[in-house]
């Protein structure tokens, strides 16, 4: 699981961190909500440690933004601010959960494995586009205007993972974890075949989507 930590007191951001990728979760940290905006929008998480009082921007602030990005990441909100219509104020502008600090970190992580046993949330509509292409789940195909293309099952799901996260670099280990499964021992080799696989294919319809590398991280789609 990839965390993203945003917190301003270095001491406990250190900690927390620390604690965090002893428990194996990958974690990145930044103390602003400028940088905190520029980590969600280049990358993606699992899960969002967001406290609410930042400097210049404040945690609901950027909360509001990434639910605007139409980003549904869980996020647990940790603040001083006890009140309340703190809690509500949280809750209401898109957290999944409110932490009162001072807190300790076995009940944060309890929350973590909480928040992680959740299902995630599951598009109604078996149809995702993005620019000229058009994917059908269920039917396993992709679509430019009259030109059809089929795919795989594992085509299939690596496709829909693009596609619900356009522009957003998914780093390789993510992508293993999200279409492969995380129990699964897969060798990073297979994921650039199906890389290539889909290039191939989106070649075959003329999309003018492209599935681009960014080099020893992963890739994204434009």
């Amino acid at each position: 699981m990839r965390i993203l930590l945003i917190e301003d007191d270095k001491d406990l951001s250190e900690a927390l961190s620390f604690r965090l990728q002893k428990e194996n979760y990958s974690t990145d940290i930044c103390a602003s909500g400028e940088d905190a905006l520029y980590y969600v929008d280049s990358q993606s998480y699992d899960m969002i440690i967001l406290d609410r009082m930042l400097p210049v921007m404040d945690g609901l602030s950027i909360l509001k933004v990434i639910r605007k990005k139409d980003i549904h990441v869980p996020v647990i909100m940790v603040t001083a601010m006890d009140g309340l219509f703190d809690r509500v104020d949280g809750l209401d502008s898109g957290a999944d959960d409110y932490l009162v600090k001072p807190f300790a970190i076995e009940e944060l992580l309890a929350r973590i494995r909480a928040l992680a046993r959740r299902p995630k949330k599951i598009e109604q509509t078996e149809v995702l586009s993005f620019s000229d292409l058009e994917l059908d789940s269920k039917k396993q195909t992709i679509k430019n205007k009259d030109k059809i293309c089929a795919l795989s099952k594992r085509e299939t799901a690596l496709m829909e993972f693009f596609m619900q996260n356009p522009g957003r670099v998914l780093n390789r280990e993510l992508i293993l974890s999200h279409v492969w499964g995380p129990d699964n021992m897969v060798e990073e080799g297979n994921l650039d075949n199906y890389i290539h696989f889909l290039r191939r294919r989106l070649s075959s319809i003329s999309s003018c989507v492209q599935i681009k590398t960014m080099h020893r991280v992963g890739y994204y789609f434009e």
